[in-house]
């Protein structure tokens, strides 16, 4: 396995992340346009929330810079430190697919019970990712 594998997940989740972020602008352009909202009005986000019906994909956009933070940090420490295995890769798979469908729920039907457990599934494995890290640190010469 090449080490450089472990960015493959990142760029998954960088390209989610655009695509969530075409998907909000989509929605707030095609929203303000049919209702004629100024955008001036539209300056803060608790202004938005107030006057904008569709909101998911802009929570949603603010989610991907939550948890995938940790994410982001670590696969880069797992490329320089040389600890990238395929436990590692697995778990950044699962991460990111996890985000994939945490996005996917948000914005479409947006149970949050369901939203809930991939959010947790995630969170698991990027803590997961870290406590893997911690011990291959703890063992390394």
């Amino acid at each position: 396995m090449r080490p450089s594998a472990i960015f493959w997940p990142a760029i998954l989740q960088v390209l989610l992340t655009l695509i969530v972020a075409v998907r909000m602008y989509l929605d707030r352009v095609a929203e303000m346009r049919a209702r004629g909202v100024n955008p001036q009005v539209l300056a803060t986000r608790r202004e938005a929330a107030a006057r904008l019906e569709h909101v998911a994909a802009a929570d949603n956009f603010r989610n991907l810079f939550e948890l995938p933070v940790l994410f982001f940090a670590i696969c880069p420490a797992l490329f320089v430190t040389g600890h990238v295995t395929s436990l590692q890769l697995g778990l950044a798979w699962a991460f990111v697919l996890s985000r994939c469908a945490h996005s996917l729920i948000h914005v479409t039907y947006n149970r949050v019970m369901h939203r809930f457990q991939a959010y947790l599934m995630g969170m698991v494995c990027v803590f997961a990712m870290w406590a893997v890290f911690a011990v291959q640190l703890l063992q390394a010469p």
